[in-house]
C-alpha cells in the first residue's frame, strides 16, 4: 500500500510541475499561454506535458506579441520556454518573434514542420536553444542569426531542409552538434565566422547544396565528426592554422571537392576524414601530422599523388585503397607498419618503394595494385608480410639491398626477379649555409662500387673544418653501408692569434661564466665556439652589457664586424 500511495504523489507532483499562470490572446487570433517571472512573462505550453500541442490545431501566422496584460498588469513577453510549441504541426503560416525575446527555449518550435517563409530572429535575442527549430522543414528563405548570438546549439535547425541561406554572425564561437543536419537547400558559400572556436559533429552533414569554397578561420581548433560529411557541392577547402584535429569522417562523401589545404597545426586526420573526395587529385599532409585514420583517403579516385611525412609511424588499414588513380606514393622514413589493405586496389600505381624503417606489411595492403612494375625495397632484413600482400606480376623487378637475396627470396618468395643494388643514398648539409655550401659528387651504384663523394666550399672568411663523421678531408670520398647524412663544418679564417687584438672603442672581458662587453651599445654580438660554429647572436643594450652565462671553454666573440676574439671561461 505504501508503494501506490508513493507512486500517486510522484505523478501528482509531475503534473503540477507543468502547466500556466494565466493565457491570452495573440495578435495572430490564438491562445497563448505564459508563465509570469517578476515583471516579465515566457510563453510556455498549457497541457500536462511538453507534448500537449500534438493532435491539436493551431492554424494560420503566429505573432508573439510584445508585451500581455493580466489582471491590469501588463508584462514584457521575455522568453520563448521550452517545448513552448513543440508538436504543434498545424501551425501553417508564418512565425513573428518580437524584439523583447531575448531567449528561445530548448525544442521550442520542434516539429513545426508547416511554418512557412524566412525566420527572423530579432537582434535582442542571446541564446536559443538546443533543437529549437528541429525539423521545420516549411521554413524557406534566408536565416539571418543576429549578433547577439554566442552559440548555436545541438539541432537548432536540423532537418530544416527549406532553408536556401544562412548568415552566421562574428559573435558565435561555437556551432554545435548536428546544428545545420539536413538543411540540404543550403545553397551558394558557407562562412564561418572568425570567432568560431568549434565546429562540432554533423554540424552541417547533409548540406549537399552548398557550393564553391569553404574557408575555416584561424579561431576553430577542432573539426568534429562528419561536421561536412556529404557536402558534394564544395569544391575546395582551406583549413585554418590552429585546427589540430580533423575528425572522423569530417568531409567524408564530399565528391566535389578538388583541393584541400592541411594546414602545419593539423596533428591527427581522423577515420574515413576524406573518404570517397573523388575530386581530389592531390593532397598534401603535412610533417605535424602524427597519426592518420583508417579509411582517411579510402575511395579517392582522383588522387595521383601523396606523400606520406616521416611524422606518422603506421598506415593504417584501407587509408588508400580504391585510390585507383594514384600513380606515385611517397612513403615517410618513420613509417614501420603498413596496415590491411592499405593500398588495396589502387590499380594506377607503377612503382612503389618500401622505406628502411618498414617492419611489416599487412595482408591485402598492396592487393589488386596489379599495374605495379618496380618495388625497391630498402630494408635489409624483408619486412615481414601478411597474406595477399601483392597480386602484381611475380616477375615485377624487387631491388633489394646489397647481400640480401638470401633473406628476400625466403621471405618474399612471391617474386622471383630480384636484383641486389645499392639502394643506399647520401645527403649532406652544411651547418650554417652562410658560412658554406656542401654537395653530393657522386652517389654510390652498384654493390661493387658502394662509395659516394661530397664536398664542401667556404665562404669568404671561412674554411672548411669537419664533418659530422669526424673525417676532415675535402672532397670526400667513403664507403657507403646505410642511408647517410654528413653534416660540414666551417670556421672562421681569423680564429688563430686573435686574442690580443683589442679594439680601441670598447673591450671585451668575463666576470666568471659570463662574457662582458664594454663601451658599446646597440651592437650585433656573435658567439662562436672553438670551431667557428656560431652558438648565439644578441645585441648589447648599454655600455656594459654582460651576457648569458656559459659553460667551461674556449670561445670566439665578434662585435659588429670587427675581427673575433678568444675568449676563455674556466
Amino acid at each position: 500500500m505504501k508503494k501506490i500511495v508513493f507512486t500517486l504523489i510522484l505523478a501528482v507532483s509531475a503534473l503540477a510541475s507543468w502547466g500556466y499562470d494565466f493565457s491570452a490572446v495573440a495578435p495572430s487570433g490564438q491562445t497563448l499561454y505564459y508563465n509570469i517571472s517578476g515583471s516579465t512573462v515566457s510563453v510556455t505550453y498549457p497541457g500536462p506535458s511538453p507534448y500537449y500541442w500534438y493532435g491539436y490545431s493551431m492554424p494560420g501566422d503566429l505573432v508573439i506579441p510584445s508585451s500581455v496584460n493580466n489582471g491590469g498588469t501588463t508584462y514584457s513577453v521575455t522568453s520563448i520556454g521550452d517545448h513552448a510549441f513543440d508538436g504543434c504541426y498545424d501551425l501553417t503560416g508564418n512565425l513573428t518573434i518580437p524584439n523583447s525575446v531575448t531567449s528561445i527555449g530548448n525544442s521550442a518550435f520542434e516539429g513545426c514542420f508547416r511554418l512557412m517563409g524566412s525566420l527572423i530572429i530579432p537582434n535582442s535575442v542571446t541564446s536559443i536553444g538546443y533543437a529549437a527549430f528541429e525539423g521545420c522543414s516549411g521554413l524557406t528563405g534566408s536565416l539571418i542569426i543576429p549578433n547577439s548570438v554566442t552559440t548555436i546549439g545541438y539541432h537548432t535547425f536540423f532537418q530544416c531542409s527549406g532553408l536556401t541561406s544562412v548568415s552566421i554572425p562574428n559573435s558565435v564561437i561555437s556551432i554545435g552538434q548536428s546544428a545545420f543536419y539536413g538543411c540540404y537547400s543550403l545553397t551558394g558559400n558557407l562562412t564561418i565566422p572568425n570567432s568560431a572556436i568549434s565546429i562540432d559533429r554533423y554540424a552541417f552533414e547533409g548540406c549537399y547544396g552548398l557550393t564553391g569554397d569553404l574557408t575555416i578561420p584561424n579561431s576553430v581548433t577542432s573539426i568534429g565528426y562528419a561536421a561536412f560529411c556529404g557536402c558534394s557541392g564544395l569544391t575546395s577547402v582551406n583549413i585554418g592554422n590552429s585546427v589540430i584535429s580533423i575528425g572522423d569522417q569530417a568531409f567524408r562523401d564530399c565528391s566535389g571537392l578538388t583541393y584541400v589545404s592541411i594546414p602545419n597545426s593539423v596533428t591527427s586526420i581522423g577515420q574515413w576524414a576524406f573518404c570517397n573526395c573523388s575530386g581530389l587529385t592531390s593532397v598534401s599532409i603535412p610533417n605535424s601530422v602524427t597519426s592518420i585514420g583508417s579509411s582517411a583517403f579510402s575511395g579517392c579516385s582522383g588522387l595521383t599523388s601523396v606523400s606520406i611525412p616521416n611524422s606518422v609511424t603506421y598506415i593504417p588499414n584501407s587509408t588508400f585503397s580504391n585510390c585507383s588513380g594514384l600513380t606515385s606514393v611517397t612513403i615517410g622514413t618513420s613509417v614501420t607498419y603498413i596496415g590491411q589493405g592499405a593500398f588495396r586496389d589502387c590499380s594506377g600505381l607503377t612503382s612503389v618503394i618500401i622505406p628502411n624503417s618498414v617492419a611489416r606489411i599487412d595482408h591485402l595492403a598492396f592487393y589488386g595494385c596489379d599495374s605495379i612494375l618496380e618495388i625497391t625495397a630498402l630494408p635489409t632484413i624483408s619486412p615481414s608480410l601478411g597474406t595477399d600482400v601483392f597480386t602484381c606480376s611475380r616477375s615485377t623487378i624487387v631491388n633489394i639491398p646489397c647481400g640480401c637475396m638470401m633473406n628476400y627470396s625466403v621471405d618474399w618468395d612471391y617474386f622471383t626477379n630480384f636484383v641486389e643494388g645499392m639502394v643506399f643514398s647520401v645527403s649532406v648539409e652544411s651547418d650554417d649555409t652562410a658560412q658554406g655550401s656542401v654537395a653530393v659528387l657522386s652517389q654510390p651504384t652498384t654493390c661493387e662500387d658502394p662509395q659516394a663523394v661530397v664536398s664542401a666550399t667556404p665562404a669568404p672568411g671561412y674554411h672548411f673544418h669537419h664533418w659530422s663523421d669526424g673525417s676532415t678531408s675535402n672532397p670526400y670520398t667513403f664507403t657507403v653501408v646505410s642511408d647517410t647524412l654528413l653534416i660540414a663544418y666551417f670556421a672562421l679564417d681569423s680564429t688563430e692569434g686573435i686574442d690580443s687584438v683589442q679594439p680601441s672603442d670598447y673591450s671585451i672581458s668575463t666576470s666568471g661564466n659570463q662574457v662582458v662587453i664594454t663601451g658599446t651599445s646597440n651592437q650585433r654580438v656573435r658567439i662562436f665556439d672553438s670551431m667557428g660554429r656560431l652558438l648565439s647572436t644578441f645585441r648589447t643594450s648599454n655600455s656594459s652589457t654582460a651576457l648569458p652565462v656559459l659553460t667551461t671553454g674556449v670561445y670566439l666573440v665578434q662585435v659588429a664586424n670587427h675581427p673575433a676574439q678568444k675568449v676563455v671561461i674556466r
